[in-house]
């Protein structure tokens, strides 16, 4: 799997350093905010990502869940929790996004 951001995402940055530089900031400030472990993180970013219907930002909390050590089924998870709340539609959309994520040659 990919582990690096999107080439969309890297050009954005180059172009808009600021940008960047804030973005940075934001994330390590809500990081600090509180005693959260990296995985708890990782599942509820994606929680998130998956409530918004975000599907870039579901792509990409699948992919910082992964380097957080949480296995495939954890993230399938996470849709099924969600989807008595977001309804069965977009659950199955975000479940597509995650196979985009863990599964991108099928």
């Amino acid at each position: 799997m990919n582990q690096k951001p999107p080439q969309a995402y890297e050009d954005f940055i180059k172009r808009y350093p600021k940008l960047g530089a804030a973005w940075d900031l934001l994330r390590e400030g809500s990081r600090d905010a509180g005693s959260l472990d990296d995985r708890t993180i990782a599942l509820i970013k994606l929680g998130v990502a998956i409530g918004a219907q975000r599907q870039g930002a579901t792509h990409s909390a699948v992919r910082k869940a992964v380097r957080a050590g949480i296995g495939q089924t954890e993230i399938e998870q996470v849709v099924a929790l969600a989807a008595s709340t977001i309804g069965l539609p977009a659950a199955v959309a975000a479940f597509t996004w995650i196979q985009d994520v863990v599964r991108p040659s099928e």
